[in-house]
């Protein structure tokens, strides 16, 4: 029987999904192989597995990793004036960069038999964002050399020689590392590189040897200007075939330190005034021998193949990290500021106006740091995510751009004026380049989400992929028929679940035990049957022409990435021991992400192609069409209310950030926001006699000496919060030498103006 079906049912449609399958480029199949999947393939499937999800053990840290964070990164962090870094300095001062180096913060990956911490990928984003928190100019240069390059490469593809010499090096700061891949020609579209290796021989260190002659120009390279030790992506060409018959071998990456002759290190750049080391380079004719290749000669032209599965890593860990850290940085600065902001003789944080971008905050800042830590757990598991990778570096950092918006108009001119009183400004200012860095988030939402995991994290798809590619017909076909009637059986299997779940509400759907989050699964698990099914019908309906439907395609990635970072702020509240007072924090998170993932399914079906295959799936999963509304104003007030007040769920949802207290920015923000709270109870006595002036309340026997200075205190404290910074003419241009300058010079364009 199977037999039969073969080759007279599967045969016909084996050799049809041949001639329509697209061709694949070695860079996109490159990117395929790269990484693995994890909980993006539950999700998939449509009937994930919760009791898998939360039986994963949370991220935690080890003895050693948390007195790094208690010792030398809290010393560090008093180390750093934000300020004086990036607009008297333009740079670290040498001795943080001495102590960066002393502490080995550039070796936090690599293993303690090479010289460095061994740290655990949770470890490392604790690091980075706890940094982050008081200067991103030191988050950046510690996360970079941890991140994608030299390092992470070497660890991972290079050869035992190549390890014993560099990684020690790396590990205590005698090379700094930086990696070229960028350039003027190929942003996105690293395949369009011109940056070229050609193999000859060559002269190096007196030796004649088999090598490659680099010719490349790179920029926007992090570290570059400083960096002593660059890893460089380029195309390798053979054609003398003095290694193999074939000319074009692909991108390869190798190890160029930046002394040898024709590397030329350019000036820096000032991507959007962030004053981290970054700039481009040069190399001419630069000589390397082929053991300089990462990995060896057999690693020639699997360049990208490498990058790839380090990106699936590294993207995991360091802009979530960062953006996070913004969250609840955001989140505990802004509550406090609303908290002690009055106007109209009322906190503002009280006006229902500001208490919606305050609950944004607060939710955004929960949900983000959940799925932080559920993507570390993995890669403290040994998984390499990448199609996770790609959502947790998307919706990091825009929705750090949305929280971060938020805080900058509630804060008003407070966060607009500029000086070393502005906690908040240089953070605004950082956001472009979260959004533009390690794959823009253009093309990551439009093709990376769910181009790519609609391949890897899809069930079946993959193999029959690989049986249509098969250059042997007869083995592709067997292979072909086994994976297309498992799919066929599986996609019948998920419509008819699609259906029940829609129709009943998700009412029958499984879900664990969770106490009152139990229906926030069920309905995860409605939604995840029903995007298998629309997934499932764009695929068969649309073949490789689903990925130059971009938009349809953003689409599919916004709800695959919604039931991800929803499935993580279930386990983090499961993880927090179900904390009764965090569940606003929850439920706020499930309105909000199932009413985006509710428009998001309308508008596939608006725009579906195949409009009889469009209707047929809209009276499957959407009959009554988007009808969540997002949180309630109960909930959106409970949120708010959250991050007015101290507490302990406050300090859960903003644990770990740099606290100095060094009379500054949010150091004083913090001072004022525990005195003016602590002091609620005599501000109420006051409000109830409808008295403002504190002298006049202890006059009247409102309230006794005591507490009107315990209001006096509160009152210079909030004082010194609201102050702005403000600057001598001089000091912000060299136009004007001394004060009496200013008005010489706008009266000499007044004469000037009045002559002609």
């Amino acid at each position: 029987m199977s037999t039969f079906r073969r080759d007279f049912i599967t045969k016909p449609i084996f050799s049809w999904a041949r001639t329509v399958l697209p061709p694949m480029s070695d860079t996109e199949r490159e990117a395929l192989e790269a990484g693995d999947v994890w909980w993006d393939a539950d999700l998939f499937t449509g009937n994930p597995d919760w009791s898998k999800l939360l039986a994963n053990a949370p991220a935690t840290l080890t003895p050693e990793e948390q007195a790094f964070l208690d010792g030398p990164v809290d010393e560090l962090c008093v180390m750093l004036d934000d300020w004086k870094i990036n607009w008297e300095w333009r740079d670290l001062p040498p001795e943080v960069w001495d102590f960066i180096k002393q502490k080995k913060f550039f070796g936090m990956i690599i293993p303690k038999e090479y010289g460095g911490l061994g740290f655990s990928p949770y470890a490392h984003s604790e690091v980075v964002r706890k940094i982050s928190s008081r200067s991103l100019v030191a988050a950046v240069t510690v996360m970079v050399p941890n991140s994608l390059g030299p390092g992470e490469l070497l660890m991972r593809f290079g050869t035992g020689e190549q390890q014993q010499q560099w990684l020690p090096r790396l590990a205590d700061g005698r090379d700094i590392p930086c990696f070229g891949l960028t350039s003027p020609e190929a942003g996105s579209d690293a395949a369009s590189m011109i940056d070229s290796g050609i193999i000859c021989k060559g002269s190096f260190e007196g030796r004649e040897v088999l090598g490659l002659r680099l010719n490349w120009h790179k920029r926007y390279i992090t570290l570059g200007p400083v960096a002593t030790l660059l890893g460089l992506a380029f195309k390798a060409y053979d054609p003398d075939h003095l290694v193999g018959s074939e000319d074009d071998l692909g991108i390869t990456v190798a190890l160029i330190p930046t002394h040898l002759p024709g590397v030329e290190i350019g000036h820096r750049h000032l991507p959007a005034m962030q004053v981290f080391q970054n700039g481009p380079n040069w190399g001419r004719d630069v000589f390397i021998p082929l053991d300089h290749i990462i990995g060896g000669q057999e690693r020639l032209g699997q360049g990208w193949k490498m990058l790839m599965t380090a990106l699936a890593a590294g993207r995991g860990i360091s802009l979530p990290s960062l953006s996070a850290a913004g969250a609840a940085y955001a989140a505990r600065t802004t509550g406090a500021y609303a908290r002690i902001r009055e106007q109209f003789n009322v906190p503002i944080g009280k006006f229902e106006g500001i208490e919606e971008p305050l609950a944004r905050i607060a939710g955004t800042a929960y949900l983000l740091d959940a799925a932080r830590r559920l993507t570390c757990a993995a890669l403290n598991q040994g998984h390499h995510p990448a199609v996770i990778s790609g959502i947790m570096k998307l919706h990091a950092t825009e929705r750090m751009r949305t929280v971060i918006d938020d805080a900058m108009d509630i804060h008003g001119g407070k966060a607009v004026i500029d000086g070393p009183q502005n906690y908040m400004g240089n953070l605004y200012r950082s956001v472009p380049v979260g959004i533009t860095v390690e794959g823009a988030n253009i093309l990551t939402r439009n093709l990376i989400i769910f181009g790519q995991g609609a391949i890897r994290a899809h069930p079946y798809l993959l193999e029959e992929m690989n049986a249509l590619g098969d250059q042997d017909q007869a083995r592709g076909l067997d292979a072909f028929d086994k994976a297309f009637w498992k799919h066929v059986g599986h996609s019948v299997v998920t419509l008819f679940r699609t259906w029940g779940r829609s129709w009943t509400g998700g009412l029958f759907a499984p879900a664990p035990e969770a106490g009152a989050a139990s229906g926030f699964y069920r309905q995860l698990s409605r939604y995840s049957s029903a995007f298998a099914l629309c997934a499932d019908m764009a695929l068969l309906t649309l073949g490789g022409a689903l990925k130059r439907k971009e938009m349809l395609s953003a689409r599919f990635g916004d709800i695959l990435s919604e039931l991800y970072l929803l499935s993580a702020a279930l386990k983090r509240w499961q993880d927090e021991g179900r904390q009764q007072a965090d569940f606003v924090l929850l439920e706020w998170c499930m309105a909000s992400g199932f009413k985006t993932i509710e428009n998001r399914f309308a508008e596939i079906l608006a725009n579906f192609p195949n409009r009889p295959i469009a209707f047929i799936l809209k009276f499957l999963v959407q009959p009554l069409g988007a009808r969540a509304l997002g949180a309630s104003d109960i909930v959106v007030h409970q949120c708010a209310q959250l991050i007015l007040e101290p507490s302990a769920a406050r300090d859960r949802l903003t644990p770990n950030l740099s606290h100095v207290d060094d009379d500054r920015g949010a150091a004083r923000l913090e001072k004022a926001f525990l005195l003016v709270t602590g002091a609620e109870d005599i501000a109420k006595k006051m409000r109830a006699a409808h008295l403002h002036d504190v002298k006049d309340a202890v006059k009247k026997g409102v309230i006794t000496q005591a507490e009107g200075d315990r209001l006096a205190v509160a009152h210079e404290a909030v004082s010194k919060v609201i102050e702005v910074d403000d600057f001598a003419p001089e000091a912000l241009s060299p136009i004007y030498k001394k004060p009496a300058d200013v008005h010489q010079f706008f009266q000499n364009i007044g004469e000037t103006r009045a002559a002609s």
